[in-house]
């Protein structure tokens, strides 16, 4: 699914953000990204709201829209956990393809 391909992708950056001295929010904007603004909005609520990540909060406006406001975004333990797990779940995956393959 395209959307767990995305989320996997900002907090990869932001695991690998902290390395850094400053960090460009832009590398983790809707256009570097290539999806469309209420898609981004859409997958940054789902990381704020379970934790995630942190330095970023859903706004919603007057009209009924909804906005993400970023200060010093970082990725959590938690963010870093769901890194890893899912990391050790490709692996897995990737070994029980190959050993199909040899299992007439």
């Amino acid at each position: 699914m395209k959307q767990f391909n995305i989320l996997y992708k900002i907090l990869k950056t932001l695991a690998k953000a902290m390395d850094l001295e400053e960090f460009d929010e832009n590398t983790v904007s809707a256009e570097a990204l290539k999806i469309s603004q209420p898609m981004w909005v859409s997958l940054f609520s789902m990381l704020i709201d379970n934790g995630y990540v942190e330095g970023a909060k859903v706004m919603n406006g007057i009209t009924g829209s909804r906005n993400i406001y970023i200060s010093r975004l970082r990725i959590t333990l938690k963010g870093l956990e769901y890194l890893e797990e899912n990391s050790l779940m490709k692996k897995a995956s990737d070994i029980a393809h190959g050993l199909a393959d040899f299992i007439p």
